[in-house]
C-alpha cells in the first residue's frame, strides 16, 4: 500500500500498519519520522539493525521477534540500508509478527526493485517514498518552526534556504540553534549570519571536498586549519554520508548514462559550482568503497551518541584520513 509522506509528517497514526518501508533520498525526512515514531511509543523497546548485520547473522532478528514475553515491553524495529536482498526474511517473519511493529529504511529504489514493488502491492504492509525536498518545502518548513517570529524576511528566509543547500538535515540543525538562540523570538541579521556558522561550515565542506578527492597534501592541510566543533560531529558526518550516498547515486545512474548525464539527473540538482568535485569524486570512488566508509560512519555516529568521554575531534578526524586513504586507493 502506497503512503504519501506529507500525509504521514502531518499524522504519524497513519502508520497503522505492523511493517513499513520507507525509501528515497530524503534523509532529514526519514529521521524526523524515526523521532516521531520513537516519541509516539516512549513505553516500547526501540531495536536497531543494519540489513547487513541481519544478513550475517539472521538469527539477531528471529530472536528477538520470536521470544515474546508477557511482561516485555512491546518492540519497535528499525532496519536500516535495506534493499531487496532482505525480502524473502520479511516475508518469513510477516507471519509472526503480533505486537510488534518493523520500520525498513532505504536508500533510492528504482521502479524494478523487488522490496519496493512488494510493498507498494501489499495490503497488509505501507510503502512511503521520501523524495527530496525542493525550495517550496524547504520554505514551508521554516516559516512552520519559525512561526512567531519577529523579523522573519524574505531576506533570511533565502539565507536559510541557500545554507541548507535543499537539505533538510543540515535545514533542521541551523533552525534548532535559531530555536536555542533567538529566546526572545525576534531575528537578527547580523546575529543570524555569524549564528549560522557560514565560513566556518564552507571551510569543512573544503576539508570534506579534499578528503573524497583523495588530495592527502591538501587534507592534511586542511585538517590542521580548520575548526572542527565537538558539537557538530554529527552534522559533519551527515555532510560526509550525504556526499557519499550522492556518489553511490550517480554511478548507479551512470550504469545506464553517460557520467555527465548521471550528475544533471540527480535530485535535488547539483549546483554549477559543486559538478567538478563531483565529477572528480566520483571517478575515485566505486560502491564497494563506498559502503566501506559508510559503515565507518555508522559506527564512529553510534560511539558518539552512546560513549560521552570519546574524542569527538579525533574520531572525525581519523574518518576523514581513512576516506582519503579509501579514495587514492586505484
Amino acid at each position: 500500500m502506497i503512503n504519501k509522506s506529507y500525509l504521514i509528517e502531518q499524522n504519524i497514526n497513519l502508520l497503522d500498519k505492523k511493517i513499513f518501508l520507507f525509501f528515497g533520498e530524503n534523509l532529514g525526512l526519514k529521521n524526523e519520522l524515526k523521532d516521531k515514531i520513537i516519541l509516539q511509543n516512549k513505553e516500547s523497546e526501540i531495536i536497531s539493525f543494519l540489513q547487513e548485520e541481519i544478513l550475517k547473522k539472521e538469527e539477531l532478528l528471529y530472536n528477538e521477534i520470536y521470544n515474546i514475553s508477557l511482561f516485555e515491553k512491546k518492540k519497535i524495529f528499525f532496519i536500516d540500508q535495506v534493499n531487496d536482498k532482505l525480502l524473502n526474511i520479511i516475508k518469513e517473519i510477516e507471519p509472526k509478527i503480533d505486537s510488534q511493529k518493523i520500520y525498513l529504511f532505504s536508500e533510492i529504489l528504482d521502479k524494478k526493485s523487488k522490496i519496493r514493488d512488494y510493498f507498494e502491492k501489499s495490503k497488509i504492509h505501507g510503502a512511503v517514498a521520501c523524495y527530496a525536498d525542493n525550495e517550496l518545502s524547504i520554505k514551508k518548513i521554516i516559516l512552520n518552526k519559525l512561526k512567531g517570529f519577529r523579523g522573519l524576511s524574505s531576506e533570511n528566509i533565502n539565507l536559510l534556504v541557500n545554507n541548507s543547500n535543499l537539505d533538510r538535515v543540515k535545514l533542521n540543525n541551523e533552525l534548532n540553534k535559531i530555536l536555542n538562540f533567538f529566546t526572545n523570538k525576534e531575528l537578527n541579521n547580523e546575529k543570524l549570519e555569524i549564528l549560522l556558522d557560514i565560513k566556518i561550515n564552507n571551510d569543512f565542506n573544503n576539508l570534506k571536498d579534499e578528503a573524497l578527492n583523495g588530495n592527502k597534501s591538501n587534507t592534511n592541510k586542511l585538517l590542521g586549519e580548520t575548526i572542527i566543533e565537538p558539537e557538530k560531529n554529527i552534522f559533519y558526518l551527515t555532510l560526509i554520508n550525504q556526499r557519499l550516498n550522492k556518489l553511490n547515486d550517480i554511478l548507479t545512474l551512470s550504469k545506464n548514462v553517460n557520467l555527465e548525464d548521471a550528475i544533471n539527473k540527480l535530485k535535488p540538482p547539483i549546483f554549477w559550482k559543486d559538478k567538478p568535485n563531483f565529477i572528480n569524486q566520483v571517478k575515485k570512488w566505486n560502491q564497494k568503497k563506498i559502503k566501506k566508509i559508510l559503515k565507518k560512519t555508522y559506527n564512529i555516529e553510534v560511539k558518539i551518541k552512546t560513549n560521552s568521554t570519546i574524542n569527538k575531534n579525533i574520531l572525525l578526524k581519523k574518518l576523514l584520513v581513512d576516506v582519503c586513504n579509501m579514495a587514492s586507493i586505484s
